[in-house]
């Protein structure tokens, strides 16, 4: 069968901007892409995060900005590209993360992650895209979420922002594909990153970011559109996603009492 997206199988020489690479699933695939021979550059706030990410790698060059700045997308896009000659692979992974019952959202802190899931990703797509499409070739991964699935308590606004991006991918793949420019929807079951440390619940096919990373360079590898791992974990999910409301609802209350 043809892969939607062009496989990327050898990363060397790949030119790579990681958004979100300080910590968790963005270090570990930054790692990843740099043990790969790719040549990465890194960006989150926390600099001295970065150096130790980039450390033992010449190839990677730090570019630390805060993603809520929008000026500051185009300085770093502007340095990355006159240090590497252009982007080949942007990798949205910066995300924020509370957990909250849906009488305990609170308007600022719901404000702040919806900017920082979902506003700061359009800001890097009006930053990158025009290069990609000047060039016809180039590829976006969004990382979402499995909880974008549907609604599921304790993601009152993470479920609802990694809902958005799973649709801005999907409608990103049928705009940029016939240009060039490949798409991958990232979903992750859970991961152990400082985000999920704030969970209080046992997280079921719970993996460290060094499986996700590799989970990741695989789907790439093979062109894969939706990139969704642990599979033994997210199918479940995916068959739960088509049941009837009447028969999900009842589930999904009987999952959160235990």
């Amino acid at each position: 069968m043809q892969p939607l997206n062009t496989p990327i199988r050898d990363w060397a020489g790949l030119r790579v901007w990681v958004i979100g690479a300080s910590s968790g699933i963005g270090a570990a695939l930054a790692q990843e892409a740099l043990q790969a021979g790719a040549r990465v550059a890194l960006s989150a706030r926390r600099a001295e995060r970065l150096q130790t990410v980039a450390a033992g790698h010449p190839q990677a060059l730090v570019a630390a900005f805060d993603i809520l700045d929008k000026p500051a997308w185009r300085q770093r896009h502007d340095e990355i590209c006159t240090q590497f000659g252009g982007i080949d692979l942007t990798i949205f992974c910066a995300a924020d993360y509370r957990p909250e019952r849906s009488w305990e959202i609170d308007a600022e802190s719901a404000a702040h992650t919806l900017a920082t899931n979902l506003g700061s990703v359009y800001t890097g797509l009006t930053t990158v895209l025009p290069d990609m499409l000047a060039r016809g070739s180039g590829g976006i991964a969004i990382v979402a979420s499995v909880a974008g699935y549907f609604g599921l308590p304790n993601a009152s606004v993470y479920g609802p922002s990694k809902a958005a991006l799973i649709n801005l991918a999907e409608l990103l793949y049928v705009d940029l594909r016939p240009r060039g420019i490949s798409v991958y929807l990232i979903n992750p079951g859970f991961v152990q990153t400082p985000l999920t440390a704030k969970n209080e619940f046992t997280m079921p096919a719970l993996q460290t970011p060094q499986a996700a990373a590799r989970a990741i360079r695989d789907g790439i590898a093979s062109g894969r559109f939706e990139i969704h791992f642990p599979r033994r974990f997210t199918l479940a999910l995916k068959l739960l996603r088509w049941l009837p409301y009447r028969l999900r609802f009842p589930l999904i209350s009987r999952l959160v009492r235990t």
